[in-house]
């Protein structure tokens, strides 16, 4: 059987998913009886808020690698696929629509505002699965899963109620990360750090000099702390108080005597503003110190500030210097003092820490059996030094602030304001949330998972949870290995990012150069944890590796004229000599796709395909010195250690190989093990 002179890519992918869906074999229980052992990969859920973008791209080839590869070895492969409702991201990403339209949430129902976005996120749910199947991805479609769906709530809302049963949850008035723009606490994580340049001011406080860039949180300083060993003010004593003048008037302040004070920063005094700094607020628990909030959660001075009430912060600051200033009170000012502010992840906006009643969960006990487990080596991570980094962070933990000011997310039970909770709570439960919810054998038959496939920087927001999450609820890890792959950087080796416009469309480039040669320009080389510049011109490369792949088998299958797929295999000695040399290089990609090695893989069945088999055998057999079954047994090995890598293309022209005991698709063919 012939193949057409060109690869028509569009014409082709089509056809082939098609059919791989139609075999039923991306359900590991339609798999032939050979598929026993369980492999399971759970596909981090994207968020159902827009399209896929190249980091998504990564994803899904990397973990279809792994499928595919396994369920070729014999093994029972599921590759679960699943979306996010992605709590906070998406509301941002709604709200930008809705400012585009001249609108606001503050001034629509919260019933009115979820219904626009469950409807926003259905058509967007639609969408990431066409693009998820245009990448080729093997996934059990019939066992999808959305972080919203019924039976995924439940299990949340009852880890909830059992970390409450165990007093593991809380509601308390502490801290918290405040965004004025968003109207919600975030978690640390959901934060940023950022070096900014402000004024610095030394302020005169009585007989103190002390020194801020917040000149603005200052109303209500009553305390003034100083550490009990710094000789400078031995001859001040704890609770002594002093009267002075102040921003509006007279005042009476109180000496405190604490060690969080830093006696080699400034003049080793400061004033503190409890309820706007979170080791003020440290401090003023431990002395039990009132607390007075200054600023409003719109970001705007309270009537405490007096004449200054209701103005914002940035516009008040110049104008409360003015007035000190008028006073005698500033004794001086650094112009350009760089130092490190907190702001939101999604806006850039300033974070205006407030004390507020939230939900929290206590991490301690959480992380303590999560320490155990990876240090016990439970939990392999791909590259290594990610242990390192979670344990880390692990042993350094603290209460995870779990409520959301926000309409779309799963609600908390019990809660009075109608908070939800952080979308990270309930990915943090997805392994085994997933599994409970498709069917009542799943998670006995493939629970804990084998590999959690995911980017390096989720390593805190989402990897840690999970295998502590899953210790509490089910007792096991949720998977026994973790990959984590890097970015996916422009050409000039920069982050992507939309207002730079150097976002790179994988649809629009599998569309130009077919999905093989995108899902190849993505994986060879791509060592993980490391980030990887994309190059169109590196595509391209790879889209003439799929057309020299064609040509070579087009050259193969045109010249087996004569061939009996059934007549007896006599290979000669020169035969025997290349197909050792051949099943030597596969035994050393086995041994690299077995240890995860799948950038080195690649590069290696790339560089024997081109280099021997197409520059030298195919050479051989046009001077008589290859036979023909040599070169087709050759072609087809080489089809099917490259189908992991090149599915569409391998399966193609597998289903036009003259072959004796051909299956259904080359999906379900045995992985090359001589």
């Amino acid at each position: 059987m012939e193949l057409p002179t060109a690869y028509n890519v569009k014409e082709v992918e089509e056809k082939i998913y098609q059919l791989w869906e139609k075999s039923g074999f991306f359900n590991p229980d339609k798999l032939p009886a050979r598929h026993k052992k369980p492999f399971t990969i759970i596909m981090p859920p994207t968020n159902a808020n827009g399209n896929l973008h190249a980091g998504h791209a990564l994803v899904m080839t990397i973990e279809d690698i792994m499928t595919r590869y396994k369920r070729m070895k014999g093994f029972k492969a599921l590759w679960l696929p699943g979306l996010d409702h992605a709590g906070f991201e998406t509301q941002v990403v709604y709200e930008k629509q809705l400012e585009k339209e001249g609108k606001s949430r503050f001034k629509m129902q919260p019933k009115e505002l979820y219904k626009e976005i469950w409807d926003f996120t259905e058509l967007n749910k639609k969408n990431i699965i066409f693009q998820v199947r245009k990448m080729g991805s093997s996934c059990d479609w019939s066992r999808q899963k959305f972080t919203l769906d019924k039976d995924i709530v439940e299990t949340v809302t009852n880890t909830f109620e059992k970390l409450k049963k165990d007093d593991l949850v809380y509601r308390g008035k502490k801290i918290v990360n405040w965004c004025p723009k968003h109207q919600t606490s975030l978690s640390d994580l959901e934060t940023k750090d950022q070096e900014k340049i402000d004024k610095f001011y030394y302020l005169k406080y009585g007989p103190f000099t002390i020194a801020t860039a917040r000149p603005e949180t200052k109303f209500g300083d009553k305390y003034v702390v100083m550490h009990p060993k710094d000789k400078r003010y031995s001859q001040y004593k704890e609770g002594q108080k002093i009267d002075l003048e102040w921003i509006n008037g007279p005042i009476t302040a109180t000496i405190i005597k604490d060690e969080a004070i830093d006696m080699d920063f400034g003049t080793g005094v400061m004033t503190i503003t409890p309820w706007h700094d979170p080791v003020d607020f440290e401090i003023a628990e431990r002395h039990n110190l009132e607390k007075e909030q200054i600023i409003d959660f719109q970001g705007r001075l309270l009537p405490i500030a007096g004449e200054f009430t209701g103005m914002k912060i940035l516009e008040a600051r110049p104008k409360i210097i003015e007035k000190l200033n008028s006073k005698g009170l500033v004794e001086k000012t650094e112009e350009s003092y760089k130092h490190i502010v907190k702001v939101c992840y999604k806006c850039n906006g300033l974070i205006e820490p407030q004390i507020k009643e939230q939900w929290f969960l206590k991490m301690k006990p959480l992380a303590a059996p999560a320490i155990k487990a990876i240090k016990r080596g439970d939990v392999k991570f791909i590259p290594s030094h990610y242990k390192k980094i979670a344990l880390h962070w692990l042993e350094n933990i603290i209460d995870w602030n779990v409520s959301r000011q926000i309409v779309w997310g799963i609600p908390i039970p019990g809660d009075e304001s109608g908070d939800v909770f952080d979308t990270w709570f309930s990915s943090g439960q997805w392994p085994f949330a997933t599994l409970r919810a498709t069917n009542n054998n799943d998670f006995k038959n493939f629970y804990p998972t084998d590999v959690m496939e995911t980017a390096g920087d989720l390593i805190f927001f989402w990897v840690s949870r999970m295998i502590m999450f899953s210790l509490y609820c089910t007792g096991k890890i949720p998977f026994k290995n973790v990959y984590m792959h890097g970015l996916v950087l422009d050409a000039k080796g920069q982050k992507m990012s939309k207002s730079k416009g150097n976002v790179i469309d994988p649809l629009s480039l599998t569309e130009k150069y077919g999905t093989d040669a995108l899902r190849m320009a993505l994986v060879v080389g791509n060592t993980p944890g490391t980030s990887l510049p994309l190059d169109e011109n590196r595509i391209r490369g790879y889209r003439n590796f799929a057309t020299k792949i064609w040509n070579a088998s087009r050259f193969v299958l045109m010249n087996l004229k004569d061939f009996d797929p059934k007549e007896k295999i006599k290979f000669s000695a020169a035969d025997k000599k290349i197909l050792n040399e051949f099943y030597k290089q596969t035994k050393i990609i086995t041994k690299e796709m077995d240890s995860f090695k799948f950038y080195t893989a690649s590069e290696k069945i790339y560089h024997y395909f081109w280099h021997t088999f197409c520059d030298k055998i195919i050479e051989d057999f046009k001077k008589g010195l290859v036979s023909q079954h040599a070169l087709l047994t050759i072609l087809t090995d080489s089809l099917k250690i490259l189908h992991p890598f090149m599915p569409f293309i391998t399966e193609e022209i597998y289903q036009k190989l003259p072959m004796k005991d051909k299956k259904e698709s080359i999906m379900i063919e045995e992985w090359i093990t001589k």
